[in-house]
């Protein structure tokens, strides 16, 4: 508990330096004016008059956003010697943006932002400003700067008796209510962000461990509460240190770069492969004795470190899934100077680790339950057969990182097939395992099957015969984002599914820079539709000047869960695919293709990502870091030749599997783009 407590100093002071990271260096956008207007007497309005760029906007006071966009604030040094009357207001040209999925947000061109004010006679107001300033694809880091108004025509008088309490404070604008607002929409944003990331494969996946795990320890309903706060409480302790720490000292996409390494996957390999053999009851997963013995004669030492270890397993493995949300949320987070991290990733750790208290409650029960048969056992091998499915595919991952063509889609698909169907012929009480007790008995003394394990075998026996088709080079839409690319299909007999999308051309233009390493990585309705995609983001803008259409740019990756669903159930719709084909350059950008490093000449540090671009996959990141100002797969952006954006009003479009929604993205583009 002493390290925990030091790392928990560490990331505190860490914190400080979070807001500036995967920001582009860019030019101040705002110019600021001071000026004072006699209202009457010695009463006097400060007007803070800023001017941004264009296509540059500042939010409101109240910018709206369920409270996380960082308005304009302004505080007032100390002093006896004037008043704040009433609070802070502002005028200008407001623009609504109704921008999805964030709520309404009211910005200017120009504003201006007014504190009334009164002064016992001719004297400096002095004091700071905080502010941040947006455009289309981006935002600046909050900045923080001096202001200086001088009264020169003032009475002298007394303001003891119209002296308020909060004179010092900040200028009436209830900046600290706005402050709280926004940290509680954070929580609550982060912590409904925790909870959808347990339906996520890689964390899904953790659930037979945890609840196998806490069977063996949780033998009272006390113990259970017990273990469940220390694996809940090691879940919050962990992810929130770690994950910002390592994004504060490696870079804002650290996480992710974890998450696709070819080692760390091996690791995740060999974990669940051991969980699911154990499962399968070929062992038990057991402390030596001689730890045990230690571990006894301190109390409770042993047992917490062995919760922590599991917390730590599962905090590890999520973050090949949880990138998406973490990423994001770390760069919104950041924006709260040294309090917004904290909350935020508190509140993601909180939601995440809530289903798995449950989960480590729940066994208690089942030890109960288990007592008057075997059952459990068949629960532990069912879980033990889709371990091992899920263990191929971080293997997969491996391979796919490294090249190796170990695991090719259709060696992929078999062995899936074969577990499923093990599984299904396993609860219809056909396969029998060592430690498996005898079938239960119907009044006629004959062995049956329960409709629930029957409903089980129906629901693996399906699957099984769902992936067939994949071997004769049928996409499998339902299932892309765990099988790997199509690119990595060996035609045989008379199923040749490696479409014209491979070695194709635009208009005469043929994709050549890493294309022949690329390929393969095409995901299965870019190669069956056909869909020419180029790999190279200066390529991509030659080939727009050639063929005079804009350029979709796919930032992706080779192991992006949400990548593959968006390529699944969006790109591959008519509507989308045809405009795709029709009307744009197609860039997928592959931000985790780490094993060809660039020429020597070539590779930089990179600012907005803290870390050395040496591959391929580090290039573009810093190129979606740097341009664009985030982080994160899937991404998608629409640029001219010359890389300017197309869609004014839009972010980043990320995973989102509307498909009219996405459509209309495309042709507000290519409308734009024809407009220019």
């Amino acid at each position: 508990m002493r390290f925990l407590k030091a790392l928990s100093l560490s990331v505190i002071c860490a914190l400080a330096f979070i807001s500036v990271q995967a920001q582009p260096n860019t030019e101040d956008p705002s110019t600021w004016e001071f000026k004072i207007k006699k209202v009457e007497g010695n009463t006097y309005d400060l007007i803070f008059h800023v001017d941004l760029k264009d296509n540059w906007h500042i939010f409101a006071l109240d910018p709206g956003g369920e409270g996380l966009f960082i308005p304009p604030s302004f505080t007032f040094a100390e002093s006896d010697k004037y008043i704040l009357v009433d609070e802070l207001r502002e005028e200008g040209t407001i623009i609504d943006e109704d921008v999805p999925e964030v709520g309404i947000i009211h910005y200017y061109k120009h504003a201006d932002f007014i504190q009334r004010i009164k002064v016992a006679g001719n004297m400096k107001v002095e004091g700071t400003y905080n502010y941040m300033t947006c455009n289309d694809v981006m935002c600046l880091p909050p900045k923080t700067e001096s202001f200086s108004f001088e009264i020169t025509d003032a009475e002298e008088i007394d303001l003891a008796a119209e002296k308020k309490n909060d004179s010092g404070a900040v200028g009436g604008n209830g900046e600290d209510k706005e402050k709280n607002k926004s940290l509680l929409w954070l929580f609550l944003a982060a912590l409904g962000g925790g909870i959808l990331a347990v339906l996520t494969p890689c964390v899904y996946a953790m659930i037979p461990i945890t609840v196998s795990f806490f069977t063996k320890r949780s033998k009272t309903r006390a113990e259970g509460l017990k273990n469940a706060f220390a694996y809940s409480l090691s879940i919050i302790l962990i992810f929130t240190i770690l994950g910002v720490l390592i994004s504060v000292i490696f870079g804002a996409n650290a996480l992710n770069n974890l998450s696709t390494d070819w080692r760390a996957n091996l690791f995740f390999f060999a974990v669940f492969l051991v969980f699911g053999i154990s499962f399968l009851g070929a062992f038990e997963i057991t402390l030596p004795n001689s730890w045990t013995n230690k571990t006894d004669s301190k109390a409770g030492v042993g047992s917490f470190m062995g919760i922590f270890f599991m917390a730590l397993t599962l905090v590890i493995v999520s973050f090949s899934c949880t990138g998406p949300i973490v990423g994001p949320l770390l760069v919104l987070a950041g924006k709260g100077g040294i309090v917004g991290p904290i909350i935020g990733m508190f509140g993601f750790s909180v939601g995440l680790a809530l289903p798995f208290a449950l989960f480590a409650v729940f066994p208690g029960l089942l030890n109960k339950m288990a007592q008057s048969g075997g059952w459990l056992n068949q629960v532990k091998v069912t879980l033990g057969f889709i371990e091992l499915m899920l263990a191929l595919k971080f293997l997969s991952n491996a391979d796919l990182a490294q090249g190796w063509r170990l695991l090719d889609r259709e060696i992929f698909i078999v062995l899936w097939i074969v577990l499923a169907a093990f599984l299904g012929i396993y609860l219809l009480g056909k396969l029998k395992l060592s430690h498996d007790d005898e079938s239960p008995k119907n009044i006629y003394g004959q062995n049956y099957v329960g409709l629930f394990r029957l409903f089980l075998a129906m629901t693996s026996f399906s699957f099984a015969v769902y992936l067939l088709p994949g071997l004769w080079g049928a996409p499998l839409n339902g299932m892309s984002q765990f099988l790997p690319p199509m690119g990595t299909f060996e035609q045989f007999g008379g199923g040749g599914a490696a479409g014209d999308g491979h070695g194709g051309d635009v208009e005469g233009v043929r994709p050549e820079k890493h294309a022949s390493m690329m390929r393969m990585y095409e995901p299965p309705v870019v190669v069956n539709s056909g869909l020419v995609t180029f790999f190279d983001y200066e390529e991509a803008l030659e080939a727009a000047k050639k063929t005079g259409r804009p350029v979709m740019l796919d930032f992706t990756g080779i192991n992006c869960v949400n990548c593959r669903k968006m390529e699944a159930q969006v790109w591959s719709k008519p509507e989308v695919m045809r405009r795709l084909k029709e009307d744009y350059i197609v860039a997928s950008l592959f931000c985790d293709f780490d094993r060809t490093e660039l020429p020597e000449e070539q590779q930089f540090f990179s600012k907005e990502l803290n870390a050395q671009i040496k591959t391929i996959g580090d290039y573009n990141e810093h190129l979606q870091a740097a341009k664009f100002g985030s982080s994160g797969q899937p991404a998608y952006y629409l640029v001219d030749e010359n890389g300017e954006p197309l869609v004014d009003t839009e972010k980043k479009y990320g995973y989102d599997p509307d498909i009219q929604k996405f459509v209309d993205y495309l042709d507000k583009g290519l409308e734009n783009y024809k407009n220019r």
